[in-house]
């Protein structure tokens, strides 16, 4: 078994040391991460700038750039081989509903679902890193649980998963999940700078919104670890006649 780790808060990061340590003996397990945190970079890739890659004392890579530009890195030119699958996480807080859309930790692992590698991304539900090596042991889990399936073999997926800050007993057992709805983003935050500059701060993302029963949202708060299937077709597939009507005569 061939896994690469990545994550977005950085190589250094307790989360991605702690899902090293719960894998590294599962097969050959591989670290390439960026050097610095990279939350909420969603899939960018670094296009205009020279990337360089490091290695850490402990063998970890890292590279001066996205979560995305760490695992294309990884599968066009630095590895010597297809990993069977793409690990990204433990993140430092959820990633639920529209959190998706802009992280970083998904962003990495769905850089390995495009290149057809199935992916996990791995995220704790809280900040600071609480019960980081329950995360981790219930991330091994699941790991395992795909292992032991034709699942890793198979067609590519990618799932997006939560997990309680909470002892590995408190725990309750995983659920398949949907992805929730937010509130709009809090209100961005100005400030001054020392040369009289206006400064804006990006706001705090927003409560949950649709946090209904079947939600990520709702299985977390009841202390369940959510497992979400993602995939990548944006296209609202119901609403393509209604769209071929309106547009039919556009360009008669």
């Amino acid at each position: 078994m061939n896994i690469l780790i990545s994550n977005d808060d950085g190589f250094q990061a307790p989360g991605i040391v702690a899902l090293y340590e719960a894998l590294k003996d599962l097969g050959r397990v591989e670290v390439v991460a960026p050097e610095h945190n990279n939350s909420a970079k969603s899939n960018a890739l670094t296009l205009h700038s020279p990337l360089y890659v490091s290695q850490a004392s402990n063998g970890f890579r890292y590279v001066n750039g996205t979560p995305a530009d760490c695992v294309h890195i990884a599968l066009t030119g630095l590895l010597d081989y297809k990993p069977d699958l793409v690990v990204s996480g433990i993140n430092n807080g959820a990633n639920m509903g529209d959190d998706t859309i802009y992280s970083g930790t998904v962003g990495a692992a769905m850089e390995g679902y495009l290149f057809g590698i199935p992916a996990i991304a791995f995220s704790q539900v809280e900040k600071g890193w609480g019960h980081i090596d329950a995360a981790a042991a219930k991330a091994r889990e699941l790991v395992q649980q795909m292992m032991a399936q034709p699942q890793v073999a198979g067609s590519p997926w990618l799932l997006n998963v939560n997990i309680p800050n909470q002892p590995v007993a408190h725990i309750k057992p995983l659920r398949v999940t949907r992805l929730g709805r937010r509130h709009s983003a809090e209100r961005v935050i100005t400030q001054t700078s020392p040369r009289g500059e206006t400064m804006y701060w990006i706001g705090s993302a927003g409560a949950a919104k649709d946090d209904s029963d079947g939600t990520d949202f709702h299985a977390t708060f009841e202390g369940h670890m959510s497992v979400t299937p993602l995939h990548v077709d944006l296209t609202e597939h119901a609403s393509v006649p209604a769209w071929t009507k309106r547009l039919s005569g556009a360009h008669a």
